[in-house]
């Protein structure tokens, strides 16, 4: 059974004649008569009454009760080649989008902005570990995702969107936390709580680029037993981290955001080129503004617990 044998048999049935219908669909009257009838092979079943006037076509009771189920086959074609033309076009399908909590206020604008613009796109929003979402763009399980620091990855495309600050945390008590934004030299004499290079290659690259002779302090060990352990320590120290969330509130220490280096933050794709959807999510990622920012706290009380888990290393 083909596409055009039931189009022809809806046409004959509409227009009750193979004339009418020809003229319809704009073809010859025998090559209508054609495809009715080798329909009719196909199925097994007689869909008109050829007793019926020459001129005037008759659906037989078989053909009765096909008609609605061609016309909603023809229905489903049709909305297949709409679906289609939306993905080939950047107005719909869907975009399987890697990325972390991190980025969720950018990401969410840049949804509501394709929503009103391209309302038939979908982006999938996947959670994973940067490494893993590098991966699952390799792969192809994901079609994007969005990742910080990194300048280059084996296997994949970056298309730079924005970058963001770093924040060095600093007891509450130390003349360089009178600084409203510091640049790393400020702090290269005070010992930086770090986690060894190859953990992290990325942030420590980074900060080598601004801060080559830093002062190596105690061990880093998470982000929040490191915050802990610096606000308590009799000899002053620092680290440094990009929050996924607010600002943990703690009057013994002192957040402020790092004049330099600034973080970059991609959308690694597969090489060659981006789908349409995936190029018309990049543009409105590229157009988020930048998120508004408050005076960094300078003392508070301790951090609410829900804010606890929000905190991450870049």
């Amino acid at each position: 059974m083909e596409l055009r044998q039931m189009e022809c048999f809806v046409a004959v049935a509409e227009e009750f004649g193979l004339d009418r219908a020809a003229e319809r669909l704009g073809a010859a009257e025998a090559e209508v008569g054609r495809r009715i009838e080798e329909l009719e092979r196909a199925l097994g079943l007689r869909l008109f009454d050829r007793a019926a006037p020459p001129r005037h076509v008759r659906l037989t009771a078989a053909g009765e009760r096909l008609l609605p189920e061609v016309r909603a086959a023809l229905a489903a074609v049709g909305r297949v080649r709409e679906t289609a033309a939306g993905i080939a076009g950047g107005t719909g399908g869907l975009v399987r989008l890697g990325s972390s909590r991190a980025f969720a206020d950018r990401v969410y604008r840049a949804l509501g902005a394709l929503a009103g613009s391209r309302p038939g796109l979908r982006v999938r929003l996947e959670r994973a570990p940067q490494e893993g979402r590098l991966a699952a763009v390799r792969s192809g399980t994901f079609d994007a995702a969005l990742v910080r620091t990194v300048r280059s990855a084996e296997g994949v495309v970056l298309h730079p969107l924005w970058t963001e600050p770093l924040f060095a945390a600093l007891p509450a008590g130390h003349p360089l936390a009178s600084l409203d934004e510091p640049h790393p030299s400020r702090l290269a004499r005070l010992p930086l709580r770090l986690a060894p290079r190859e953990t992290n290659p990325a942030l420590h690259d980074l900060l080598a680029s601004v801060l080559p002779d830093w002062t190596p302090g105690p061990p880093f060990t998470t982000l929040r037993a490191t915050l802990d352990a610096l606000a308590a320590a009799a000899e002053p120290s620092w680290t440094v981290f990009h929050p996924a969330g607010p600002l943990p509130r703690d009057r013994r220490l002192a957040f402020r955001p790092l004049r330099a280096p600034r973080v970059p933050v991609s959308l690694a794709v597969r090489p060659g080129r981006p789908t349409p959807a995936v190029r018309a999510l990049l543009e409105a990622l590229a157009a988020t503004a930048e998120p508004p920012r408050g005076p960094a706290p300078r003392s508070g009380a301790a951090p609410p617990a829900p804010g606890r888990d929000r905190l991450r290393l870049v």
